[in-house]
């Protein structure tokens, strides 16, 4: 089974929060965690501290993401089990950012392999098929973070396996 992920948790307890995604309602779909820090619903530090927390305590990944390498080494303090880089003007593009920005992949890994060497490091953004993937292996990254390439896909399944061809 492929493991899903939300696109945004809040650091609330479950209750009357409209508007909001406690953890405990990311765990009672099934998804096995949650996006945190995302270009398109970006939170503050402390907000992304409070987030990872809060999963970790029920039990759910935090993948937290980061723009830059400095962004990166910063969020790294917060010791999540992935993080992931995504440059927010290659995410959902042709270009993946193993293979248009190398350098941002490689520095990413440096950086916080120096501050959390638990967190694994994810390559995301425009990562559409095993070249990709196979390239931001040989960057150090310890595997991608996908949305477009699968749900814009004609054939998802395929999409999937192609990815893993990367592998």
């Amino acid at each position: 089974m492929i493991p899903v992920l939300a696109q945004h948790v809040d650091p609330v307890d479950p209750g009357a929060r409209t508007g909001t995604t406690p953890a405990e309602a990311i765990q009672a779909v099934g998804a096995r965690g949650s996006l945190v820090n995302h270009s398109e619903r970006p939170v503050g530090p402390s907000e992304a501290a409070a987030a990872v927390r809060r999963l970790g305590r029920a039990g759910l990944v935090a993948v937290v993401c980061a723009g830059t390498i400095e962004r990166a080494r910063a969020l790294a303090g917060l010791r999540p089990p992935y993080l992931a880089i995504e440059p927010p003007e290659l995410i959902g593009g042709d270009r993946a950012v193993s293979t248009a920005r190398p350098e941002i992949v490689a520095g990413t890994v440096e950086a916080v392999r120096a501050v959390a060497p638990g967190t694994r490091v994810l390559c995301g953004a425009g990562v559409h098929d095993r070249r990709d993937v196979a390239r931001a292996i040989e960057l150090g990254a310890d595997g991608v973070l996908v949305a477009s390439a699968v749900a814009r896909a004609a054939d998802p399944r395929s999409a999937i396996a192609e990815l893993l061809a990367g592998f």
